[in-house]
């Protein structure tokens, strides 16, 4: 029978687990220590439906490699998560184990046989970007008669302008704006990185002119919906499909497409590396901590490539044709 002390292990280490190590000692964001917090929520409760018991019972002996990989099976077969969400769940499990196993040496064996399970690999395929007509027409389709039309020219050209990300842009506050004529903004990063983003002589005007309407607070989000709060991710979502759908009808080929955000980002990337500009600026434009992941805008720009494969010389020697010998298949018996 199970001692109290290892009934309550589990909560015990992972109270420590959290306050200690991701908040004190780690100092990981707000939404990082959201995302370990969510893993472990989904974690719990399908381990409650798993064991038939509930959760405050559960205890550091069940957390072995049979319920890690029968939940990392469920996320997969019945929440239908991609690959990559399911390697985020279980990188945040293998980050409780790794500090698991320094806290309390007895479960070494259990935690490292958790560690033995591999990350699953997954194809990357190319990212898609849109043409500089495709952007121009979602840039055109809000109309600007209206309050909401104001608000979202401006959503979309501070997404194609600085190429932020969905968190960055919907926390832009006034305070960080440059407050001469709205010529740069800051945007607050992943981990705490901060940048700051130079606007196009149209966005800042546009900036400008909506920034006059809003409160001189410094901490006034910049995009608000109709409640004066700050916009959520959903929200940008929606209104930018709703701007795809309007541009496609005098923009064919935005027709049926699915245009994200994250796609805006991608845009930003191609357009400037299209332009001349160096990959290590455009990693720092993105808020990339490495130039590699700025290498990914180099394989999906086809133009490029041709241009290359065009400033090549073909070789001028001849390939002669292959004739097999009539006993090759007597060597290749012989093999």
């Amino acid at each position: 029978m199970r001692s109290t002390s290892s009934e309550t292990d589990l909560a015990r280490l992972l109270q420590r687990f959290f306050y200690q190590r991701l908040q004190q000692q780690q100092h990981l964001s707000a939404r990082t220590v959201a995302s370990y917090r969510d893993s472990f929520r989904l974690l719990f409760h399908f381990a409650e439906q798993h064991f038939g018991r509930d959760v405050s019972t559960l205890c550091l002996h069940d957390l072995d490699a049979s319920l890690v990989l029968a939940f990392l099976d469920h996320l997969e077969t019945h929440r239908h998560n991609c690959i990559r969400s399911r390697n985020a769940r279980f990188a945040a499990i293998r980050a409780f184990l790794h500090y698991v196993a320094l806290q309390e040496p007895a479960f070494l064996a259990q935690v490292q046989r958790v560690l033995a399970i591999p990350m699953k690999r997954f194809e990357r395929p190319l990212m898609g970007f849109l043409s500089r007509d495709e952007m121009e027409a979602i840039l055109a389709a809000p109309d600007t008669t209206t309050w909401t039309g104001q608000r979202d020219r401006l959503l979309f050209l501070l997404l194609y302008n600085t190429g932020a990300r969905v968190s960055e842009l919907i926390s832009i506050r006034r305070g960080d704006v440059d407050t001469q004529h709205a010529q740069a903004v800051q945007l607050h990063g992943k981990g705490r990185k901060e940048r700051v983003v130079p606007l196009w002589k149209r966005t800042a005007q546009t900036l400008d002119e909506w920034m006059a309407t809003l409160s001189s607070n410094r901490t006034q989000p910049i995009l608000v919906n109709r409640a004066g709060q700050a916009m959520s991710r959903s929200g940008v979502e929606q209104r930018l499909q709703l701007a795809v759908s309007q541009a496609a009808a005098h923009c064919s080929s935005l027709k049926n497409r699915r245009v994200s955000p994250h796609v805006i980002r991608h845009t930003t990337a191609m357009h400037l590396l299209q332009s001349g500009v160096d990959l290590t600026v455009i990693a720092l434009w993105l808020g990339h901590e490495q130039v590699a992941s700025t290498h990914q805008y180099l394989e999906a720009d086809l133009d490029m490539k041709e241009r290359a494969l065009a400033s090549l010389q073909p070789p001028e020697t001849m390939t002669l044709r292959f004739v097999p010998k009539p006993d090759v298949l007597a060597f290749l018996d012989s093999l």
